[in-house]
């Protein structure tokens, strides 16, 4: 089964559908990730297409990193 994920959906929504995708994204930059209050605030408006261009993280290596751990990019 795939997991399909969206770089334009939430965290929030990512993560609650897949929870081993935090670690993933913890390892790549994302280090508030697993903070519950900022999940549960800016997670849910926050998308990994904005959280690369604010963290100034390369969309291409996340991209290549999730396709590594099972997940498809639509």
């Amino acid at each position: 089964m795939s997991k399909a994920i969206s770089l334009n959906e939430t965290i929030h929504e990512i993560c609650t559908r897949y929870p081993e995708i935090k670690e993933i994204l913890r390892e790549l930059g994302f280090e508030d990730i697993t903070n519950p209050i900022m999940m549960n605030t800016a997670g849910k408006i926050m998308t990994i297409s904005k959280g690369t261009q604010m963290k100034n993280i390369d969309i291409e290596n996340v991209k290549e990193k999730l396709k590594e751990k099972g997940f498809e990019i639509i």
